[in-house]
């Protein structure tokens, strides 16, 4: 009662001009009332004190009103109320960056000319007032809810200069009416659901600077001819929205032009001459065929060339890169022939090189083992030949190496300069080639290498013991020529996934040091000469699902327990003298026979008990543990909420039990419930460890995590912890995962190929999403049928994150996950720059 009796008293004694401010007061009132989580980034919002709202957090006043309102980045919650029409003097709102939900609507604020409410969940459309609001110059709407037509009624806004309507669900057709907004000088419709005809009429927006027409948006024919009328326009970009025909030789007319991008369309045709009069062109995408013309590296500006994925033949321009200021290329997934140009990194600017899949022939330039800028290099199948440039694998700054797939021979060289530290290479594939020779001592000096492919080609000699140096997660040195033991030391490799050795001249004992590789889940030891016993230490590998030990000299009795009890009989073919049940060859040892008498069936009556006994005992700790979880105190468990929930932790871990488990994986058990109010959750209780200090970056990543929105990615509502469990609470998806829709017993009956497209499209634009947009970059590392996920609308979502890697400078691993991928399952590499 004491702020409305103290603004009753304002209102009776205050001055015309002050009763106004009250006014103001009033309506900022009711707004925080329909906030939730206000406290405390709104602390300073005196409710009792109307005189004090000019010094609130966010307020900004002028001439005794309040003019200016900016809730950027605060992280509130709730609705928006109408109220906020009632501050009638605002020239200036935003309230980007939140996670306001529900409609909004703005009327009658005639002064506004500044409006941003992007980056929240706003649904509804925005058929609004705009009359009441006809000085707006800025209008920002992205990346919100919104599902309705474009609004028309912002053709009122006759002095709108930055229109932003992206990252939303509009659907149907641009307006050939928007050509009327003649101010314009900022437009993207991008990555909504518009479909039909690119209007013409937008090619009288002679004042637009840039236009964003693509990404998911799915048009009709070709690129208007009538957008070369856009003289003043700095960056177009009409990509992957399903444009044909050819590209118009009058986007040359647009002489002021930065960026082009028209990639990941249906053009066709070759690049117009005309594109060559873009001399201030620095970023350049296409998807075409025909050669690429010479005047392209002739461009004074350029500094990104994209061409990958399209039917370019001939040889690449020799003068590219001599502008000295070309950073990235990609002319992957072609048909180029040719040699690679001598100058791309003329000046010591290229960062990215990417020209796999090609027809490129001849030696590596030896320049680019110079070239300090470089942090990724893909020239993998391609026929390259000659030898890799002395100190090209050790540039400072490469983060990925790829020279997979080609002739290249020699040996590797060592690092010959001290002052360059390969820290940041993170991958470094040279398997089928020719290379021949031992492995150079230099190899220790990758601190941050997480996959080594060297298979298929010519190297020889010991492992070196150096190789325990790597934290590799995944080496492969298979089909090779290597001789002497597996080193000891190779089991300091304590987070390898994957190890191939197999095809080698590798001789002596497994070291019992292997079984201390914890995370081990593919082993390849075949067709080697190793001896000996296989160590039944392995067999308590957990993650260990696939092994081949075919083809050894292994000698003495296979072991039976642990993991060994996954394992067929082809696993341990062509090692004669191993013996054991599975193998069908008996091992002779001496047997005792039992005496005549009652001592079997006494034997068997006390075995009956113990078994019994022991039934007893596992049956009552496994109550006892469960009611233990059950009553813990909700004081014992620290929740962390990412999003509002209208349940708490004694609601998520009453939803732990046996009877609600809906399905297993290697990093957890995953289970259903239902919340008092009716919403559906699904918990999954990791496996593997506890809530301790050393958790390497687990924490962080779960907080970069829930911090993740997108309509095709599930979303992490909340995680719960005490010291003995980790506990992920995702929304529930009801058709459950698209493993189980496509191979369950009945799957195959109701998703049809329509379905089944609309299904591949939404995860790849989820995985898309994680891979460009996300911060910081995010590569799942796990990605299978049953890690995509269906909710009742049969709408994808991309889920478990288990193995999620997440990239930053371009690809160098920030840090890795602790929980264990999917048993048994290896998830592809990591795919091309621009893909998913």
């Amino acid at each position: 009662m004491v702020p409305f009796l103290v603004l009753t008293l304002f209102s009776l004694l205050s001055t015309t001009g002050f009763a106004s401010l009250v006014d103001d007061f009033r309506a900022l009132v009711s707004l925080k009332q329909g906030f939730e989580f206000p406290e405390p980034v709104l602390s300073s919002w005196d409710l009792s004190n109307p005189s004090s709202v000019c010094s609130w957090v966010g307020i900004h006043c002028s001439r005794g009103r309040v003019s200016s309102l900016d809730l950027t980045g605060f992280n509130l919650y709730g609705s928006v109320s109408p109220e906020i029409s009632k501050l009638d003097q605002l020239a200036s709102v935003s309230l980007a960056g939140n996670n306001f939900s529900g409609t909004i609507e703005l009327a009658g604020l005639s002064k506004l000319r500044f409006l941003n409410i992007s980056n929240n969940q706003f649904n509804g459309g925005l058929d609004w007032n705009y009359t009441s609001i006809a000085d707006l110059e800025v209008f920002d709407a992205f990346d919100n809810n919104f599902t309705a037509f474009l609004p028309l009624g912002i053709l009122n806004l006759q002095k709108l200069r930055h229109l932003e309507l992206g990252g939303n669900y509009f659907y149907g057709r641009i307006p050939a009416s928007y050509g009327k907004l003649a101010g314009l000088e900022y437009l993207s419709l991008m990555g909504n659901d518009l479909h039909g005809k690119i209007p013409g009429e937008l090619g009288n927006l002679t004042s637009l600077r840039e236009i964003y027409l693509g990404n998911f948006n799915v048009f009709e024919g070709e690129i208007p001819v009538e957008l070369s009328n856009l003289v003043n326009l700095v960056h177009m970009d009409l990509s992957s929205c399903g444009l044909d025909g050819p590209i118009p030789n009058e986007l040359g007319n647009l002489k002021l032009l930065h960026t082009l991008y028209l990639h990941i369309n249906l053009l066709s045709g070759s690049i117009p001459k005309e594109l060559g009069n873009l001399t201030n062109l620095v970023n350049l995408d296409l998807s075409l065929h025909g050669s690429i013309p010479d005047y392209v590296a002739d461009l004074p500006d350029l500094e990104t060339l994209q061409l990958w994925n399209n039917n370019f033949t001939g040889v690449i321009p020799r003068n590219l890169g001599r502008n000295g200021k070309l950073q990235i290329l990609d002319l992957s997934s072609n048909k180029l022939t040719g040699t690679i140009p001598q100058d791309l990194c003329s000046s010591n600017q290229l960062r990215v090189l990417i020209l796999f899949k090609n027809f490129l022939f001849g030696p590596i330039p030896e320049g680019l083992g110079a070239c300090y800028s470089l942090t990724k290099v893909r020239l993998g199948q391609n026929y390259l030949n000659g030898s890799i440039p002395s100190g090209f694998i050790y540039l400072p700054e490469l983060n990925l190496a790829e020279f997979q797939s080609n002739y290249l021979s020699g040996t590797l060289s060592e690092n010959g300069n001290s002052s360059s530290k390969p820290v940041k290479l993170g991958q470094l594939d040279l398997s089928n080639n020719l290379f021949s020779g031992p492995l150079p001592s230099s190899l220790s000096n990758f601190s941050s290498l997480q996959t080594l492919l060297l298979s298929g080609n010519k190297f020889s000699g010991p492992i070196p013991p150096m190789i325990g140096e790597l934290q590799v997660l995944k080496l492969d040195l298979s089909r090779n020529s290597f001789s002497g033991p597996i080193p000891p030391e190779i089991g300091n490799c304590f987070y390898l996934t994957f190890l191939d050795i197999s095809q080698n001249n590798l001789s002596g004992p497994i070291p019992s040091d292997m079984s201390n590789i914890h995370n081990l889940n593919y082993l390849n030891l075949s067709r080697n000469h190793l001896n000996q016993t296989i160590p039944k230490s392995l067999g308590s590998l957990k993650s260990l699902t696939i092994a081949d030990f075919s083809f050894n000299d292994f000698a003495g009795k296979l072991p039976e327990s642990g993991q060994f009890s996954l394992f067929n009989a082809s696993s341990f073919a062509g090692n004669p003298l191993l013996c054991g049940p599975l193998l069908n060859n008996p091992c002779n040892f001496t047997t005792v026979t039992d005496t005549p008498g009652k001592a079997p069936s006494n034997f068997k009556l006390i075995f009956a008990l113990g078994l019994l006994i022991c039934s007893l005992i596992f049956a009552t700790a496994a109550l006892i543990k469960a009611k233990t979880f059950k009553k813990s105190s909700s004081d014992s468990w620290k929740l962390t909420t990412f999003q509002k929930l209208e349940f708490t932790v004694t609601d998520i871990i009453e939803c732990v039990k046996d009877g609600n488990v809906i399905g297993r994986g290697g990093a957890g058990i995953v289970y259903h419930g239902k919340m008092p109010n009716g919403v559906e959750i699904a918990v999954k209780k990791l496996l593997g460890f506890g809530n301790n200090s050393h958790d390497h970056g687990f924490r962080a990543e779960i907080q970069t995590l829930g911090n993740i929105r997108h309509r095709n990615i599930v979303r992490l509502l909340a995680f719960c912890s005490n010291k003995d469990t980790n506990l992920l609470v995702y929304e529930y998806m009801r058709n459950g995962s698209l493993g189980e829709a496509l191979h369950g017993k009945k799957g195959a009956l109701f998703l049809g190929w329509n379905l089944r497209y609309k299904i591949a499209i939404e995860a790849a634009k989820g995985l898309c999403y994680l891979h460009h947009d996300c911060s910081p970059l995010i590569v799942h590392r796990d990605v299978k049928s049953n890690n995509i996920l269906l909710n009742s609308s049969f709408e994808a979502h991309v889920a478990d994150f288990g193995l999620a890697k997440f990239l930053v400078d371009g690809g160098a691993s920030q840090c890795m996950s602790a929980i264990a991928g999917s048993y048994g399952y290896i998830a592809p590499g990591t795919h091309h720059l621009q893909l998913p």
